[in-house]
């Protein structure tokens, strides 16, 4: 059976969903923000300025930036809390309304009397966002981290950002960790670009929605309806009880990965379609594919689950 996503009707949208701007501590203003991603031809971007009371809290607007071709989702990067290294939690938020609550974080240093990571990523969850945990390896989250964060629905698997300027920009084990214990979360790839340094246009997504329209991006968001991606492309993936058929741009590598240390993998040039065995995959609960080009640019599907009918 196919998987869900090249089901599901409409095209693919590239956006980005962690941004950063002048009205926290991005170099550009959220204009020049949008213009550089609608003139490096994104789709869409959510713009998610640092959700503290040194920036007036802000749920950055955006809504007079979106164009025929070029839309925005309102959102935020929220803190409120101590991680288990006793620094404040960044949780990235996109689908927040324009009056989400201020949390009582009035610095970026962590406070006794907040509400608690989990406690504002459920927060906003509850408020119509798509919550992501940001950046696990930058912020050094543990396994006890990761997991407490019930409301997530996702995780950052790659910031651009935070691989360009300390080489801590991925988040797979994280998620591998998350999925092993049976946590059906999917996955996101982003740029946290602040502009200061060449932190931007390096990780996006991929969604599926019948229109390029904030809300209707939003719900495929939340769906899984989308893949994350440095270059390469997914065109199609057809799962079988024992093997898949991937379908993609050209790529030197192609691995199916599942619980614990189950792989399949082929490598190649300029590889477009390939069906592999599943092997130890095949008895997975769920299983993930990765893609990576010549250039070393990566590709992630978000994971299915292996059910009843197959895998969905």
């Amino acid at each position: 059976m196919n998987q869900t996503l090249f089901d599901a009707p409409g095209r693919f949208y590239k956006g980005n969903l962690h941004t950063h701007s002048t009205l926290s501590d991005g170099v550009l203003s959220p204009q020049d923000v949008c213009l550089r991603y609608a003139d490096r031809g994104y789709d869409f971007i959510s713009l998610t300025d640092h959700f503290v009371g040194r920036f007036d809290y802000p749920i950055t607007d955006t809504t007079r930036m979106r164009t025929k071709n070029f839309t925005t989702i309102l959102g935020a990067e929220l803190h409120s809390g101590a991680n288990s290294a006793g620094e404040l939690w960044h949780i990235l938020a996109v689908g927040l309304p324009a009056d989400f609550a201020p949390s009582n974080t009035p610095t970026f240093q962590p406070r006794d009397d907040q509400e608690t990571g989990p406690q504002i990523a459920q927060r906003a969850a509850d408020a119509g966002a798509f919550v992501a945990i940001a950046h696990p390896h930058w912020s050094a989250l543990t396994e006890a981290d990761a997991r407490s964060l019930q409301a997530a629905h996702a995780v950052e698997v790659y910031n651009h950002g935070c691989d360009v300027e300390c080489d801590r920009g991925y988040g797979l084990q994280t998620l591998d960790t998350l999925l092993n214990e049976g946590r059906r979360v999917t996955l996101c790839a982003t740029d946290d670009a602040h502009f200061a340094t060449p932190d931007h246009f390096g990780g996006w997504v991929m969604v599926k929605a019948t229109d390029n329209d904030p809300d209707l991006l939003l719900d495929a968001l939340k769906q899984g309806h989308h893949y994350s991606s440095q270059g390469p492309d997914f065109h199609n993936i057809l799962w079988t009880d024992d093997e898949v058929t991937i379908e993609c741009s050209a790529v030197n590598s192609v691995t199916v990965q599942g619980r614990g240390s189950g792989t399949s993998q082929i490598v190649g040039d300029t590889l477009t379609r390939v069906t592999l065995p599943l092997g130890r995959v095949a008895s997975s609960p769920w299983a993930r594919i990765s893609l990576i080009d010549a250039k070393g640019k990566r590709a992630w599907s978000n994971p299915v689950w292996k059910t009843d009918d197959g895998w969905v």
